[in-house]
């Protein structure tokens, strides 16, 4: 008899080795690496099932006209979902325990349980917790079947003898087969079972949602397979102390990538801002120094919001470096920039920076805000509260242009701002002739971002 492969699995990131390690090279973590069953090493494709019929197409005789998408009843995620739920995908939620997944699911079957039958399938509470959430949300619909159950097999038998129209999986780690011997959870239980409810949504063409939770480092629990399987991946973020939520969209095939939906939680679940922008800057002080706003685009839609800096003396010999909703490294390359090119001093000082509301700015445009920002924190200079900036900022000190800047203007102007400061290239490239309502003053270096907090560059000014 031949003698059977040995294989092992990291139960973090579902890494296989061909022996026990104590640590994981691909994800570092220790202890985490355990040796696979007879079924799980079937289950991830090294059984010879035999081939199945494949068929193909011409391009040109498959159509989509009659391609399908339900509206959510909720307009923010009908955005980031790319304008609706669309017939047969599979939507992976994530998110931090308590931030609101199974609240937004649940107030999603309030509305389209009008016309939509949809089964709720729960393995971690009871029908009667979910029934309780539901009563205090206000979600009552004859359309709506709840069912608590964590059998793979069971829920798609189900599925494809009743025929729902939208089924909902809450949540995927609780998920088990009967083909796999491990315990729920595990990498190898949450890549089969997101496969099977793959292969349902498609051959059913059901809209199915996954929720899922996170590790210890905010990422999506399981394999990163599981990413790529679904269709869509979106997440929420948020300060659980705040009340305002940002669902994210980090993968679509059926809408543009990177949109958000902004909510704001309260005893009646989860409320759509419509304007996020006056939302960010609510409760700003215009008298306190180290305050500068900035427009950031989130897909397709412009959000102003205020950036924070604080400059206190130090008295460490290694000073403090703290970014909250900006990048770490990229602050460390700002200061690095104002030290050399503008001779602003801050070995001494202890630097803290914060984005206001829960919002996280990863895009270049936030650069010149967040120096703008610290310039403002050293020198105590308070910046107008009518000022609005954005720009790159380069390791010479120069501005560099960014992307949608009509966007941003027009959504300054549209709040009341007066004063816009951006990069002279796109200065440039604005059209003179169509009116914005606002002042805008195109920069080249950081001296003249910082002069034009109160001068008026002629050369410059619209």
């Amino acid at each position: 008899m031949a003698k059977q492969k040995q294989l092992f699995i990291c139960r973090e990131c579902g890494q296989e080795y061909p022996k026990w390690n104590g640590r994981c090279a691909g994800c570092g973590s220790w202890n985490s690496i355990e040796e696979a069953t007879p079924a799980e090493i079937m289950a991830g494709g090294k059984s010879a099932a035999p081939a199945g019929e494949f068929k193909y197409s011409r391009i040109g005789e498959i159509s989509y006209e009659d391609e399908t998408r339900y509206g959510t009843g909720i307009s923010e995620l009908d955005r980031v979902l790319g304008g609706g739920l669309v017939k047969g995908s599979l939507v992976l939620i994530g998110g931090d325990p308590g931030i609101g997944k199974s609240t937004l699911l649940l107030q999603i079957c309030g509305y389209m349980g009008n016309d939509h039958t949809i089964l709720y399938v729960s393995g971690e509470e009871s029908e009667r917790q979910i029934k309780l959430r539901a009563d205090r949300l206000g979600v009552a619909s004859d359309n709506l079947f709840l069912a608590s159950n964590n059998n793979c097999e069971s829920i798609i038998h189900a599925v494809v003898q009743n025929k729902p129209e939208i089924v909902i999986i809450d949540s995927i780690q609780t998920i088990t087969s009967n083909a796999i011997t491990s315990s729920a959870g595990s990498i190898v239980q949450v890549r089969e079972c997101t496969n099977a409810f793959m292969r349902m949504a498609k051959s059913e063409e059901i809209p199915v949602f996954i929720v899922s939770h996170v590790n210890k480092d905010g990422g999506i629990a399981g394999p990163k397979i599981m990413e790529h399987i679904v269709d869509t991946v979106l997440y929420f973020e948020g300060e659980k102390q705040l009340s305002y939520r940002i669902l994210r969209a980090f993968k679509n095939r059926f809408g543009s990538t990177n949109e958000i939906g902004v909510f704001n939680m309260d005893d009646d679940g989860l409320k759509e801002v419509t304007n996020p922008s006056e939302m960010m800057l609510s409760g700003r002080i215009s008298s306190v120094s180290g305050s500068c706003v900035v427009c950031s685009v989130e897909g397709t839609r412009p959000i102003l919001a205020e950036v924070q800096a604080l400059v206190t003396k130090s008295s460490l010999s290694a000073p403090r470096r703290v970014a909250n909703g900006f990048d770490y490294n990229r602050l460390y390359m700002i200061l690095a920039v104002l030290e050399k090119r503008t001779g602003f001093f801050y070995g001494g000082v202890d630097v803290y920076v914060n984005i206001v509301g829960g919002l996280r700015l990863d895009e270049p445009a936030a650069d010149l805000a967040v120096a703008m920002a610290l310039y403002s924190g050293l020198c105590d200079k308070v910046i107008p509260e009518k000022v609005m900036v954005f720009g790159e900022v380069g390791l010479g000190g120069e501005i560099r242009a960014v992307s949608h800047v009509r966007e941003r203007v027009k959504e300054a102007a549209r709040l009341g701002f007066e004063k816009c400061i951006i990069p002279k290239q796109n200065f440039s490239s604005l059209s003179k002739s169509e009116g914005y309502g606002i002042q805008i003053i195109g920069v080249r270096t950081l001296e003249q971002a910082f002069r034009a907090i109160t001068d008026k560059p002629k050369e410059c000014t619209e």
